[in-house]
């Protein structure tokens, strides 16, 4: 299950991102979404895990959960249509 992660903190890293996640299951991939000119996070990112009861996990114990100085928002992502 892909999840958006928003709200976070510019100076997040994706290795913390994914250190959070891991916390509630196996990641399979972390990403954050970074200004290519700027090369600093824009605030949010996606994070991969394979197991959907893990996943779930994860988005009800972090989603409104303090990460740094902001209060991170955790959802499934939306499929985009091609």
């Amino acid at each position: 299950m892909k999840l958006l992660v928003r709200n976070l903190d510019r100076s997040t890293t994706e290795e913390q991102l994914n250190e959070l996640f891991q916390s509630f299951g196996k990641v399979q991939s972390c990403s954050l979404i970074v200004d290519q000119v700027s090369g600093l996070s824009k605030g949010f990112g996606f994070v991969e895990m394979p197991k959907a009861g893990e996943a779930k996990v994860a988005i009800k114990n972090l989603n409104n959960k303090t990460v740094g100085s902001n209060k991170i928002r955790v959802k499934k992502a939306e499929e985009k249509n091609a």
